[in-house]
C-alpha cells in the first residue's frame, strides 16, 4: 500500500494552509515488478518520476535500496524525500523489512507548477536507525529534474552520494557539474550547493559563474541571493558558448558573493585546463573534455581571491 502524501510547491507557499488534497491513490497505477539491484559496491536507489502537466504533479515512487553497507543491515532504514531549493519540510518512508536491499512501497505526489519542476531537484536521503533511536546518515541522491522528464515512470537506479564526515575546506566547498558539447558548442554547467560557508553577515548568498578566454572575460552570470545559511542548495544552471578550439584556453570562475555594496566575497574557484589550474580542479576541466555529452559531478574547496 502506497504512503500518500501532497505538497503544494510553487515560488513560495509552503506554509501548512498552502497544502491541499489532490485525489486518491490508486496503488495499482504503481505497482511495478522487483527489480533486483545491480551489481558492485555501491548503495544505489531505484525510484521513479513522472510529471503530470494537466494536473501539474510530481510523482516519486521509491521502490527499493541496493547494496546497503552490512552494518546497516539489521537497523530500520528511513527515507527523507525533499523537492528543492524551496521545500524544507521533509516527507518520510519507512523500508519494509531489513537486510541489504530494503524494499519501499511509497509515493509521495508534489504539486508544483510545469515552469517551477524544471528549476527542482529531488531530494532523498536515506538515513538507517538503531534499536535505540540513533540515527546513522547512510547517503543521499541528489536528482536535478531538468530533462529527465521526458519518460514518464521511468525506473531508474542512481548511486547514493556518501555523506561526507570530514572537515570542510577553510572557506567551505561547492559542488559543480559540468558537461561539453561539441556538436552544439556549449558548455553546460550546475552549481549544485556549498556547504561549511563562512558568512560574514546576516545577508544571503549568491554564485557570480565567468567564462574567461585568456585574460578576457567573454561573459558572467550571477544566481538569485538565497537566505543566508552555511550549507544552501543553489542547482543553478547555466551555458556558455564555447567553440571547442577554445577548450585549452578558457576557464570558469566561481565567486561566492554576499550582497553588499561592493559585494562580499566569501570564495573563489576556478576551473580550466593546464594553463589556469591544478589538481583536482585540472582534473574535473580533463574529465569534462574526455567524456563529451557526460555530466561530470565534483567537490572542491574554495580559495581566498588573489
Amino acid at each position: 500500500m502506497f504512503i500518500y502524501s501532497t505538497v503544494h510547491l510553487c515560488s513560495c507557499d509552503l506554509s501548512p494552509s498552502g497544502w491541499y488534497p489532490v485525489g486518491t491513490v490508486l496503488a495499482g497505477l504503481y505497482s511495478v515488478s522487483p527489480v533486483a539491484p545491480p551489481p558492485g559496491m555501491a548503495t544505489r536507489l531505484c525510484f521513479s518520476v513522472e510529471y503530470r502537466h494537466s494536473s501539474e504533479q510530481l510523482m516519486v515512487s521509491l521502490m527499493r535500496l541496493g547494496n546497503l553497507p552490512p552494518r546497516f543491515h539489521g537497523n530500520v532504514t528511513l527515507v527523507e524525500v525533499r523537492l528543492l531549493p524551496d521545500d524544507r519540510r521533509p516527507r518520510q518512508a519507512k523500508a519494509r523489512g531489513t537486510g541489504p536491499d530494503p524494499e519501499f512501497s511509497d509515493c509521495f505526489v508534489f504539486q508544483v507548477s510545469g515552469v517551477c519542476v524544471l528549476q527542482s531537484t529531488l531530494s532523498v536521503c536515506v538515513l538507517s536507525v538503531e534499536q535505540d533511536a540513533k540515527r546513522h546518515a547512510v547517503g543521499r541522491v541528489l536528482f536535478p529534474l531538468q530533462g529527465e522528464l521526458g519518460q514518464a515512470g521511468r525506473v531508474m537506479w542512481r548511486d547514493l552520494e556518501k555523506e561526507d564526515d570530514t572537515q570542510c575546506s577553510e572557506l567551505g566547498d561547492v559542488q559543480i557539474s559540468l558537461c561539453y558539447s561539441p556538436s552544439l558548442q556549449r558548455l553546460s554547467v550546475v552549481f549544485l550547493r556549498a556547504r561549511g560557508l563562512q558568512l560574514l553577515y546576516l545577508l544571503g548568498v549568491c554564485v557570480q559563474v565567468s567564462l574567461q578566454i585568456h585574460t578576457q572575460v567573454v561573459k558572467s552570470k550571477r544566481s538569485c541571493v538565497l537566505n543566508g545559511e552555511a550549507n544552501p542548495y543553489f542547482n543553478y544552471r547555466m551555458s556558455f558558448k564555447l567553440r571547442p578550439q577554445n577548450l585549452d584556453e578558457a576557464c570558469l570562475r566561481f565567486e561566492l558573493q554576499q550582497p553588499n555594496k561592493p559585494p562580499t566575497l566569501l570564495g573563489v574557484l576556478v576551473l580550466g585546463p593546464f594553463m589556469y589550474a591544478r589538481g583536482p580542479q585540472l582534473q574535473h576541466w580533463m574529465d569534462m573534455v574526455n567524456t563529451p555529452q557526460e555530466p561530470v559531478k565534483l567537490w572542491h574547496g574554495l580559495s581566498r581571491p588573489i
